[in-house]
């Protein structure tokens, strides 16, 4: 008896010290995918991914469940069996970063349906749907040794990354991107893109992202981003990596940046240097557009507020650079996020300064259909813009308890943007005679000031399904900017002969001021296991000043001389009051919700100067519905609504006076009344795992009633009066439709997909008092393939023609149809003595049309032969031409009511470079050698 004691007792501290070492647990619980019934008894093994021994064993219990503790660090294997049913692997890791493996809800095929649907995690789906989300599986898409994410992205069945690192994904722009569901820099997608090693990745989910309160409480506001996040792997989360890169060119082009990033558990630091003017890195940057424009715009609830981004009338610029001109940019930033309290608490910060500094010139033809005839016109522009930048953000979050969270973010950002822009316009008549001129300067030295904070409150209830949540947002932005304008304008009667002329040399202020504080609190209360009802209340109290003064000179030099009529004080204040109430409906494969806003707006604007004042109330009304239907984790279909009002702006109210183009003139109308949008949207998206088969389909349509429409009078001599007007009998309209399918050719890692897309508009404008009725639609078709083999050879490639018919009602006989062709690709070759042949290309083809009378081509080449050295082949040597072919130009073409626009503008030509490139890393505990 005392031999049996003995031998427990020494037994059962063995497996404590066993356990005490070896802190590490796995739990989850198994069901039926079809019936979700319990599995019980189902056998769960742990095995060692090096060699596949058994490590630990057991049996789900009778609610499914199952947990295992005492493992070592370390990968492992998950194997999941149960007869009847196909095996259910998945790979993981446990570390110090992760100590513990949820594996949650696991779903357990019959294999008399595994062919049908096949979700065994061994294979690892390239591809999958979970409720909105796409997620990407990176294992399943090869790429070369040191690629980055953005080579990565390019692999996936939807996703497009053109040669300026801008990632499309099913017909939209992506314009966040998140590491493992954090801001990393903030706002510029490329840092992280063509930076973040593509083999550190484990997957990349895709979705819209909505705001934190609608996440939460799962109503729709409207504002979504089209977002990836980068899902690190688990072994990549501890250790340091970066890169340092050079290069010098022809031409007087040059390229240089500095990368270093540390992760430790659960802790980042990062810190980037960028300098560079061959456009390419550290031109993505856009610090936030909430207030990012100096007028009076309309708010997402309908009412106005005053903006301040220190733009004007005189040459105002957004700080952005678009392809047009010569970049230079200078830029650096610190990044730091961290948990801690177990997980309760996290922060996240960043601060990024830089200036950008673009030259350029462009040239725009522009036809203006009207009842009497054809002006054309023909304008040349010549700028030098400069911004320098200072953002400082930071977003804190803490779990109070089990049931609530406190979010805080606040950011501010200094800015001083100066401006420099000469202009001739020349317009013509039909006939050729000359109608106007003006030769123009303006220049323009802005400062601005932003400052936000907001905080956002949410808890849930005992009773599940039961939430409340409270955000406040307090906004605040001061702008101020002087500038000259001075513009010399000559008019020409039929005959040519100089009718009359304008001159204007001024000197202007603005000086612009804005706070606004919105508030929404939220309730969701469940009335049964499948629905729930939530309400919500916001509340909105927006101050703003305005002071624009225009003085005229006395002297030369000495403007002192206040021009009333292009002169204005306005204040404004506003109060807004918001209701809403929406159904949520969720049940199986099922999800409905649907719903409205209300909301009441007074707005009260005070002439600082003569007393005036100018009082508006309105109400708006915003409904919303979504379906979602998702049969099996490999398909999902989505529906929604969406009608919102729109108020008209003050500018089509009440202008404020303006001259910086003598020959446009608007006049405002008390008159008009708002117009309504009405949005619908639907996307289908499938994916089969044997096959490697993938669908997707996405459209939209919107139409809008009651519109408000620019009725322009034109004179004799080109002078134009706009003023707006509320069209009850017309109802602008768009829409897009894009499809793609793809799939894996045989048993190769060869890819071939098609897609073709459809997308036009149809608009109404009045011109000398007749209505003018617009088209354009546009349809394209392409083929895109791509096979990579490791340390041979990978290609890619996309083509497909298009063709866009356009017109105007009030010239029947004159078009601008048109058909184009667009091409891209590219390859790697990989020789021998780890030497490295790449080459990408992209053509695109405008035909000459009734309106431009040539065709326009442009194939763009880049080449490079590359050299790496060491065992992680780390260090590249790279030899690089941009623009073989010297036949880069800027162009674009596009219509816009009864206006047709052509323009050519300077762009980055050809260059030579070469570039030394030295990536570096040690993660996972156990460093790279170099």
């Amino acid at each position: 008896m005392k031999l049996t004691i003995l031998l427990l007792t020494a037994c059962f501290l063995s497996t404590f010290s066993a356990l005490a070492q070896n802190p590490y647990s796995v739990k989850g619980s198994v069901s039926d995918t079809s019936s979700n019934s319990k599995l019980v008894n189902t056998s769960i093994s742990v095995l060692n991914a090096k060699d596949s021994t058994l490590v630990n064993y057991t049996r789900a219990d009778a609610a499914g469940a199952f947990s295992l503790t005492g493992f070592k660090k370390g990968k492992l294997i998950l194997l999941v069996s149960y007869p009847g049913y196909a095996d259910y692997v998945e790979q993981f890791s446990l570390d110090s970063a992760k100590t513990t493996h949820n594996f949650g809800h696991i779903s357990m095929v019959l294999k008399a349906k595994l062919l049908q649907d096949v979700i065994i995690k061994a294979s690892r789906s390239a591809m999958k749907m979970k409720g909105d989300t796409t997620e990407f599986d990176a294992k399943a898409f090869k790429v070369q040794p040191n690629a980055k994410v953005e080579d990565l992205l390019k692999q996936f069945p939807g996703i497009t990354v053109d040669k300026d690192g801008k990632i499309t994904a099913q017909g939209q722009t992506v314009s966040k991107v998140l590491v493992d569901g954090e801001e990393f820099f903030g706002d510029d997608p490329t840092l992280v893109t063509k930076n973040l090693r593509a083999d550190m990745v484990d997957k990349v989910q895709l979705f819209d992202k909505t705001s934190d309160q609608a996440a939460f409480t799962g109503i729709d506001d409207g504002k979504k981003t089209k977002t990836l996040n980068i899902q690190l792997k688990a072994d990549k989360k501890n250790g340091y990596f970066g890169k340092v890169e050079g290069g010098v060119g022809t031409e007087g082009y040059y390229s240089g940046q500095a990368l270093f990033n540390k992760f430790k558990a659960k802790e980042k630091i990062s810190a980037y240097a960028i300098v560079s003017n061959t456009g390419k890195t550290g031109l993505g940057w856009r610090d936030s557009q909430k207030y990012g424009n100096s007028n009076l715009e309309v708010m997402d609830d309908g009412g106005l507020m005053f903006t301040g981004g220190g733009e004007d009338e005189i040459g105002g610029w957004n700080g952005q650079y678009n392809g047009q001109g010569i970049p230079l940019a200078r830029t650096g930033g610190l990044h730091y996020d961290s948990k801690f309290d177990k997980d309760k608490a996290t922060i996240n910060l960043n601060y990024k300064a830089g200036s950008l500094e673009v030259k350029g010139t462009n040239n725009s033809l522009q036809q203006n259909s009207l009842t009497t005839g054809i002006q054309n016109t023909d304008a040349n522009q010549a700028y030098d813009n400069f911004i320098f930048r200072q953002k400082l953000d930071g977003t804190y979050q803490v779990k109070l308890d089990t049931t609530s969270n406190l979010k805080i973010m606040v950011d501010g950002t200094l800015k001083n943007n100066k401006t420099d822009n000469n202009g001739i316009t020349k317009t013509t008549r039909e006939d050729g005679s000359a109608l106007n001129d003006n030769y123009s300067n303006t220049s323009n030295n802005a400062h601005t000031q932003l400052f936000n904070a907001s905080a956002l409150y949410t808890k849930k209830f005992k009773k599940k399904g039961r939430t409340i949540s409270a955000l406040v947002n307090e906004a605040y932005s001061n702008a101020d900017s002087k500038g000259f304008l001075k513009s010399d304008a000559h008019f020409f009667n039929a005959q040519g002969a100089l009718d009359s002329l304008q001159h204007i040399d001024q000197y202007k202020t603005n000086k612009i001021k804005s706070s606004i504080l919105n508030a929404n609190f939220t309730y969701t209360e469940p009335l049964s296991k499948a629905s729930s009802l939530i309400v919500n209340y916001g509340l909105g109290v927006d101050n703003g000043t305005s002071d624009r003064e225009s003085y005229n000179a006395s002297a030369p030099g000495n403007y002192n001389l206040l021009v009333d009529s292009l002169s204005n004080n306005f204040k404004l204040k506003q109060l807004s009051n918001q209701v809403g109430a929406f159904y949520n409906f969720k049940k199986g494969k099922i999800t409905v919700n649907f719903g409205s806003k209300v909301t009441d707006v007074s707005f009260n604007q005070v002439d600082q100067v003569t007393g005036n004042e100018f009082k508006r109330h309105f109400v708006n009304w915003d409904p919303q519905f979504r379906f979602q239907y998702r049969p099996s984790q490999q398909k999902y279909f989505s529906f929604s609504y969406r009608g919102s009002p729109t108020q008209p702006t003050i500018d089509q109210i009440q202008p404020v006076a303006v001259n910086t183009n003598p020959l446009l003139i608007i006049i405002g109308n008390q008159g008009l009344k708002p117009y309504f949008n009405h949005n619908i949207s639907a996307d289908f998206n499938s994916y089969k795992v044997l096959s490697g088969m993938s669908f997707f389909m996405y459209g939209y349509y919107s139409f809008t009633t009651n519109p408000i429409v620019s009725n322009q009078v034109t004179d004799a001599v080109g002078k134009s009066t706009i003023q707006y007007v509320n069209l009850n009998t017309k109802s602008p309209s768009n829409f897009y439709l894009d499809a793609n399918v793809s799939r894996k050719m045989g048993n190769s890692d060869f890819y071939l997909g098609f897609s073709g897309n459809v997308n036009g508009n149809e608009g109404y404008n009045l011109s000398n008092g007749a209505l003018n009725h617009t088209k354009s639609n546009t349809v394209g078709v392409s083929l895109r393939a791509n096979e990579y083999i490791q340390k041979k050879f990978d290609f890619n490639f996309s083509f497909g023609p298009n063709y866009t018919f356009s017109g105007s009602s009030l010239q029947p006989d004159v078009n601008n149809n048109g058909r184009g062709f667009n091409a891209n690709g590219g390859f790697t070759v990989y020789l021998p003595a780890k030497f490295q042949v790449s080459s990408d290309a992209d053509y695109q083809f405008r035909a000459k049309t009734q309106t431009f009378a040539t065709d326009f081509n442009r194939t763009l080449v880049n080449a490079s032969l590359n050299k790496t050295f060491f065992k992680e082949d780390n260090l590249k040597l790279s030899l690089s031409v941009n623009d073989l072919l010297n036949q880069n130009k800027g162009f674009d073409r596009n219509v816009q009511g009864n206006f047709i626009n052509q323009t050519t503008y300077t762009t980055i030509k050809r260059y030579f470079m070469f570039t030394v490139t030295w990536d570096f890393s040690s993660m996972g505990g156990a460093a790279v050698k170099k």
